[in-house]
Parts: C-alpha cells; structure tokens; sequence
C-alpha cells in the first residue's frame, strides 16, 4: 500500500470552497433529496441549534481523549457552520479575511479591540 502524501494547505482549502460551493447549491434544493435543503426549509433557528448540537459533541469527544471521534466531530462543525454561513448569506472568504486580519495578533489584544 502507497503511504498517503499529505495533501497541502492550499488543496485543503479548495475542499472547503468546494464543500461551500456544494452547500450553497443544495440550499435550493428538494428538503425530500437534500439534508442541507432540509435544515435550510426549517429555518436558521434549527441550523444554529444543530450547529450548537455538533459543537457539544466536539467538546465531548476532546474530553474523552478519542482523537478519531474528535476528527469526525469537528468536520460535522465544519460543515454545520458552512451551511450556516451560506444561510445567512456569508460567504467563507469572509471569515477567512477575519482570520487573516487577526493572523499574529495576541488573542488577549484582539479579545481587548472587541470591547473597547
């Protein structure tokens, strides 16, 4: 069996535009032929609490030590803000800017600029 080469940064990123994208299209869909159209048609209060929902899970894999679950978890988060976001209208590349406005910034003074 080939080991797996690591797949680099950039192709990540392009499963998350990806996934964005296919998301985004599903929104539209049949709730009958789509999970997405499903959440979508029962409105943001349900995609915020499911969101909510996979973030408690995540937590509780983390604690429990069980790197496997915790990997399946976050990538439900993943996808549930995902979907959230294209809910509401944000595009990912939002959220990407943000981060990289606070790239090499101490959360403490970034946490400080919020409130003041």
């Amino acid at each position: 069996m080939t080991p797996r080469v690591p797949v680099r940064h950039a192709a990540r990123m392009d499963t998350l535009q990806r996934l964005e994208a296919t998301i985004k299209q599903r929104l539209t869909a049949s709730p009958e032929a789509s999970y997405v159209a499903s959440l979508a048609e029962r409105g943001l209060p349900v995609i915020a609490r499911k969101l909510g929902e996979e973030a408690t899970e995540a937590v509780v894999a983390a604690l429990s030590g069980d790197e496997t679950d915790l990997i399946g978890e976050a990538a439900d988060v993943l996808f549930h803000l995902l979907v959230l976001l294209a809910h509401k209208g944000i595009p990912l590349e939002k959220v990407l800017a943000e981060l990289e406005r606070r790239e090499g910034m101490s959360g403490l003074d970034e946490k400080a600029s919020r409130s003041a």
